[in-house]
């Protein structure tokens, strides 16, 4: 089974908690707070890995979780950070945003390493929280609870050359006799049920050549396996058009030619635009000569003559290929406008009115609520002077808020107190 797209939930590790502890020990009377630091979440990599080309591994697990902070412990001990989770994708793999459809990333070279979800900070102990007033504080902070998001891994295969054309032109039969790939050949239309690829090797040289199944008529609007492919030609440097010039499958090859072409267009204008060597295959079994200078006539250029399977013309192919490819560029990522995740703005909060009850939101409550025990009249305390020192009492004084009034945070009320 061959799989180039997939969907999968990716969590970073939530970071540890904060311990509330104090020092109690033999002749050591009257011990302050002592309560350690949660160890920080692990982080998601995602690692472009050649050993790979198909995603057929996230077929039957699409969730992966990153190790959680372990909490804080007495003494002042800071609980252990998670383990960091690196998933491995093959080159060419496309990372979305799910929801957006926007590219995150794009893994284009051996080994490069992309950060994509950043583990939870780990709370803090309650031994942080002391100060010459508050001596005995009697909270701790939670640890940061990470959000679990929906991505898409999609892969375009990376190769220098695209052999194209209709089923049963050869072109299985091309990539195997110029490269070590074993695909599967068989004398019927499909045989090809997914991108292969090969290496070919010349004058101390190589380059990858990608067999590119199933293209016919209406590929490029979902017609028939190519719409499933097309995809993977669109980083390639060149294109080979394959065409049967013998007439043993009773098409055109004229026909069979302006057809791929058409199709290539209608997918993306820039494929046409590509360099193509356009190959008359099985020019052994040739039935009309008039049909080598018909196809060059409609494609305007010489057309290089070869009968794959017996070997005929091919060594001359790859030379042909290698003179062009030295002229190419190296192939580059996709151009696009990299998509990153909001994260809450720990400073901004917004009051509002609804009815008769004030609500206070946004990033800095939900940041400031994590340190809040509200079971704790200290920690209320403080949670009340951190409101008060960010302008929050001033803001709700100023949209009319009295002594006595309601005012929900997070869902709980409470009474205003100037």
């Amino acid at each position: 089974m061959y799989l180039d797209k997939v969907k999968i939930y990716c969590k970073a590790g939530n970071g540890g908690n904060g311990v509330i502890s104090f020092r109690r020990e033999k002749y050591v009377p009257k011990g302050g707070p002592d309560g350690g630091d949660g160890g920080k979440g692990g982080n998601i990599y995602f690692i472009a890995d050649e050993g790979l080309n198909n995603l057929i591994s996230f077929k039957y697990n699409r969730h992966y979780r990153a190790e959680n902070g372990a909490n804080g412990a007495r003494a002042k001990r800071i609980g252990k950070s998670g383990a960091d989770l690196i998933i491995r994708v093959p080159l060419g793999t496309i990372i979305k945003d799910e929801k957006s459809g926007k590219i995150i990333t794009d893994l284009v070279k051996a080994g490069e390493k992309f950060l994509l979800f950043e583990g939870g900070k780990g709370g803090r102990g309650n031994s942080r929280f002391a100060t010459p007033v508050r001596k005995a504080p009697n909270f701790a902070e939670s640890g940061e609870t990470t959000q679990e998001r929906t991505i898409i891994l999609e892969l375009k295969t990376i190769a220098d050359i695209g052999l194209v054309g209709y089923p049963n032109v050869g072109k299985s039969t091309l990539l195997s006799v110029i490269s070590a790939a074993k695909p599967e050949i068989a004398d019927y239309h499909f045989t090809t049920l997914s991108p292969n690829l090969g290496v070919v090797e010349y004058d101390y040289n190589s380059f990858v050549v990608a067999d590119i199944p199933g293209l016919i008529e209406g590929a490029g609007k979902g017609i028939g396996l190519g719409h499933s492919f097309l995809k993977h030609i669109e980083r390639v440097r060149a294109i080979v058009h394959i065409v049967d010039i013998s007439g043993s499958e009773q098409r055109d090859p004229v026909a069979d030619y302006y057809t791929i072409r058409k199709e290539l267009a209608g997918y993306s204008a820039k494929l046409v635009e590509l360099p193509e060597i356009v190959v008359a295959n099985k020019i052994d079994l040739l039935q009309d000569p008039s049909a080598l200078a018909r196809l060059e006539q409609a494609c305007g250029k010489e057309v290089m003559r070869i009968s794959a399977i017996r070997a005929q013309g091919t060594k001359g192919l790859v030379q042909e290929l290698f003179k062009l490819l030295a002229q190419l560029p190296a192939p580059e990522p996709l151009i696009y406008q990299p998509y990153e995740y909001e994260k809450d703005d720990i400073n901004a909060y917004e009051v509002y009115k609804e009815g008769d009850i004030y609500y206070i939101e946004g990033g800095f409550i939900n940041h400031i609520a994590r340190r809040v025990n509200f079971d704790d009249i200290h920690s209320l305390a403080y949670f009340q002077k951190t409101l008060r020192d960010k302008g929050v009492f001033k803001e709700l004084q100023k949209q009319g808020a009295q002594n006595g009034d309601s005012v929900s945070v997070l869902g709980m009320v409470f009474e205003f107190m100037e």
